[in-house]
């Protein structure tokens, strides 16, 4: 009688494994196999719920190990799924999007619904490099406040920010709180209020301290946005900003004529 029972589990195993299998068509398996997984990341599964094994998903799907982990792969560079070393691979939860507009990074996640926290790093004062003199129209010798800080959204490391102020614009900036949203300190401490900024985008692969900062592995993808922000016409800021690509995407309406730099650095 168990036996008969097991015989039977494994008929409806395989039955249902059957359904799945792939076979060889117009698309790879490996493409048709990425389509099922997303499907299933969005229609059946919710954000930190683990998907099927390497093991299950080979026999549900009848292909071999180095197709589902290009499968895999490719839906973790999409930000749609997630691998934890050693534990399993997740859906990610959905990306924030930001539509490129002048806002600090608290009035950005306010507006989202989402609580923004902000962790200081480091403020030091110092000569600034060549080129943050040069962006901000100062003389290499005077002296910045340079600062780093962790930025969050409900809790979760989204941005490692970097930025570099003029201490004749901002003295006494170390006496401040730096919690916050900087841009509210300089309009109601300093009277300074940012009202214009150029801003360069770039994409990189995270080193050991901003994947630390950012609770991410070595390979964390990172949006990296370099910005000189303007106060009535005087450059008053320049940050450079990476955020986590699997957890933030850009949004950009384009129109009326050449408006993206494909020059190369």
């Amino acid at each position: 009688m168990e036996d008969q029972r097991s015989e039977a589990a494994t008929a409806d195993a395989g039955a249902t494994a059957g359904a799945h299998r792939l076979v060889e068509g117009p698309s790879p398996k490996h493409v048709q196999l990425s389509r099922a997984l997303a499907r299933m990341a969005r229609e059946e599964l919710a954000p930190g719920e683990m998907i099927p094994s390497e093991r299950r998903l080979m026999a549900d799907y009848g292909v071999s190990r180095a197709t589902v982990r290009r499968a895999v792969d490719g839906l973790i560079v999409d930000g749609l799924l997630r691998r934890v070393p050693a534990k399993g691979t997740y859906v990610a939860p959905p990306r924030l999007e930001s539509r490129l507009h002048l806002a600090s990074f608290t009035q950005d996640m306010r507006r989202r619904g989402l609580r923004p926290t902000t962790t200081l790093v480091s403020l030091e004062r110092r000569e600034p490099a060549a080129e943050v003199a040069g962006s901000l129209g100062i003389a290499d010798d005077e002296p910045v406040w340079e600062m780093t800080r962790v930025r969050r959204a409900d809790g979760r490391p989204i941005a490692l920010e970097t930025g570099w102020y003029p201490v004749a614009v901002f003295p006494g900036l170390d006496e401040q709180d730096l919690t916050g949203s900087l841009y509210e300190v300089f309009s109601t401490v300093y009277g300074v209020t940012i009202d214009s900024a150029e801003q360069t985008v770039w994409g990189e692969v995270a080193d050991r301290p901003a994947a630390r900062h950012l609770d991410g592995g070595d390979a964390t993808p990172l949006l990296v946005f370099r910005r000189v922000s303007r106060a009535a016409g005087r450059p008053v800021e320049y940050t450079v900003s990476r955020y986590r690509g699997d957890r933030y995407q850009v949004h950009m309406s384009l129109g009326g004529g050449p408006t993206v730099d494909t020059r190369q650095e």
